[in-house]
């Protein structure tokens, strides 16, 4: 196992009728940004509850977040905070909304340069202003990690930051609040949590023993619940599992002394930014492909989790048990709901120099967990995934 330091300060406040302790985590007297997506809490009345709750406060709202968070767009916020003085910010939604937030936290005190140089150029950042989340799509873990992804429309540009100014104060996660999503969304939320996990569980051994069985523990749930969440969608103890699943899956537990690959999750960035697909579509697209272009360099863990998560036989000769364990990931994403191919979303071969000329362009050629997957390498991935 490799060293590391783990360190992870967001209060978590899980289950039924959570949102009552809203008022005992956000500071009496502070004046309150509300920060939601398309609507779809005002719609389902999850707005109001969090306005009645916070009837003492002094509240103002920001709607509009879009499913891959503009720096175009998380700029107005940022300018309405600096200018009406709020000093608190509270993300109601999913990974978009709170990783929006996370941006406009670091940017409303980063007042020397263009705040996109944050994310550019990497520049530390040093304060933020203090933010919590009510999370209503479980998918991305952001709600309990200090990373974001964001969109530069104007650039095509998706790009992730991190910083340790930015982990939320505090997550409220009700199941309940999951059950009105499109089983679109669920799929999507399902296979996001999946292909976290594997980007810090399908390396090479390093001996980690405790984070492979937490990894395959997740794996595990996530297979069982997803397609049931499907089928029954109030069923609270699914949406519960899943929601913690997803939440496990990227707080900086199952990757601590481990290493972590995060090439499908790169190149899947691009594939958004260029095509405007699906956080999830892009990974299910790409994370097959992937596997079977690397399944050398990934072959021990490839065998362990065939036998673990899908229970192939290790008699069988191992370039079948990889290639069954490979079937299987892109099986259960197709079960989901959720496709594996360019064509199955319009798209042919033409896609693949723009993406690669993207990759290059924001300096993605040294991908992977040995650095390996280089412009070649991502080629061959995706010339099998059309």
């Amino acid at each position: 196992m490799n060293n590391f330091q783990f360190v992870n300060p967001v209060k978590i406040i899980f289950g039924k009728n959570t949102l009552e302790n809203l008022p005992s985590v956000i500071p009496a007297g502070s004046k309150v940004l509300i920060i939601y997506g398309g609507g779809s809490i005002k719609r389902s009345g999850l707005l109001n509850e969090i306005k009645n709750t916070l009837k003492n406060y002094k509240l103002g709202e920001f709607g509009g977040i879009e499913p891959n968070p503009s720096y175009e767009k998380l700029m107005q916020a940022v300018e309405i905070i600096r200018s009406e003085k709020y000093d608190f910010l509270l993300a109601a939604g999913g990974g978009s909304v709170i990783d929006g937030t996370k941006f406009i936290a670091a940017a409303v005190p980063f007042m020397a340069d263009d705040p996109w140089k944050i994310i550019s150029e990497h520049i530390p950042v040093k304060k933020a202003v203090p933010f919590g989340t009510v999370l209503t799509l479980p998918a991305t873990g952001s709600e309990m990690n200090n990373g974001a992804v964001i969109t530069r429309k104007s650039l095509k540009s998706k790009l992730p930051f991190m910083s340790a100014a930015v982990f939320p104060k505090f997550s409220i996660l009700d199941p309940v609040y999951t059950y009105t999503l499109p089983q679109k969304q669920i799929a999507n939320g399902v296979v996001d949590a999946f292909i976290h996990v594997m980007e810090q569980y399908m390396t090479y051994p390093v001996n980690a023993k405790i984070q492979d069985r937490f990894s395959e523990g997740l794996l595990l749930t996530l297979i069982e619940e997803g397609p049931k969440a499907l089928q029954n969608p109030q069923n609270y103890d699914v949406r519960a599992n899943i929601m913690w699943a997803a939440t496990l899956a990227l707080n900086g537990l199952i990757s601590s002394g481990v290493p972590q690959d995060w090439s499908t999750h790169m190149v899947g960035h691009e594939i958004t930014a260029l095509y405007g697909l699906d956080h999830a579509q892009t990974l299910a697209i790409v994370f097959p492909s992937m596997l079977k272009v690397m399944k050398n360099e990934k072959q021990q863990k490839l065998l362990q989790y065939g036998n673990r998560i899908w229970d192939i036989d290790t008699n069988m000769p191992v370039e079948a048990q990889i290639d069954k364990a490979i079937q299987k990931t892109q099986s259960f994403f197709e079960e989901m709901g959720v496709k594996t191919h360019f064509s199955d979303y319009h798209l042919d071969k033409s896609v693949v120099e723009k993406i690669i000329d993207s990759l290059i362009s924001h300096n993605m050629t040294k991908l992977g967990e040995n650095g390996s997957v280089n412009p070649d390498i991502v080629r061959k991935v995706l010339n099998l995934s059309l």
